[in-house]
């Protein structure tokens, strides 16, 4: 296959990426025959999965735009995955221009086109890291360049959880996130859930896609996703799925187990 000009030579354009997987069910075009195939394969197992990819976007831009409305001129968006419309930066920097983002994906090829979307913008920027290097994304220079952590801070981590196992402590991983955040400060999460799917067979199916990917599932229950809201106190309706949490419409929030992924956010106070 032939390597297009925007992708970095250092990735393996054979072998699928959850990221890329993700611009194909939302329609992007960063993408190679392998996230497409691999994406297909899903679809035939989960027919929700486009849906579940632009519902989890329209709670991503609901929760900021919630966010900015309250206050909120700091963002920290880590597995920010491949731009498309309705970025958090651009979400933000309508409410206020001042708005400040720092994007976080593990993809070179998600960075390589943040960083070309982002150019010239002051008030964002764009790092590869990992999730579970919580320290290390905290200690980065563009992170302290941009955030102020003596002042709210909303730190999102939307779509992500389920590509990290319980063996790797999420919940640790988040506490030391917290532990950097001000009183204040906001915690946005999502992840698939089977809670009411359960006899479905769609999770093993699932689950076999993505063994083809260095990602590898692990869905959590309501009960646990909650639980990972620790030390914060959730906004209402807390932990829904993601097209109950504030829709901009009732009918929106119709057949809403549909959507596969479960989502809050939660306020730091002190």
């Amino acid at each position: 296959m032939q390597r297009p000009d925007w992708a970095p030579e250092t990735i393996d354009i054979e072998r699928p990426s959850v990221a890329r997987m993700y611009d194909y069910y939302l329609g992007g075009s960063h993408n190679f025959a392998a996230d497409r195939a691999a994406a297909r394969a899903m679809v035939e197992a989960v027919p929700e999965a486009p849906l579940m990819a632009q519902a989890n976007r329209a709670f991503l831009r609901r929760a900021v735009q919630y966010l900015a409305q309250a206050g909120i001129r700091q963002f920290l968006d880590i597995g920010s995955g491949i731009p498309t419309v309705g970025n958090v930066h651009e979400i933000a920097q309508r409410i206020d221009p001042e708005s400040r983002v720092v994007y976080v994906d593990v993809d070179p090829v998600a960075v390589a086109h943040s960083q070309e979307i982002l150019a010239g913008n002051e008030h964002a920027a764009v790092l590869q890291e990992d999730l579970r290097n919580p320290e290390a994304i905290l200690a980065h220079p563009e992170v302290t360049r941009l955030l102020d952590f003596t002042r709210p801070v909303a730190v999102m981590v939307v779509a992500v959880l389920h590509f990290i196992p319980d063996a790797d402590h999420p919940e640790e991983i988040l506490r030391t996130l917290r532990g950097a955040l001000a009183p204040g400060s906001h915690l946005v999460l999502s992840q698939a859930s089977e809670d009411g799917r359960a006899g479905t067979g769609e999770r093993a199916e699932a689950e076999r896609v993505y063994r083809r990917t260095d990602s590898q599932l692990w869905i959590r229950s309501r009960a646990e996703m909650t639980a990972l809201f620790d030390g914060f106190e959730l906004v209402d309706p807390g932990v829904v799925w993601v097209p109950q949490w504030r829709p901009d419409s009732p009918d929106q929030a119709e057949n809403a187990e549909r959507a596969v992924f479960m989502g809050g956010v939660g306020r730091l106070g002190g």
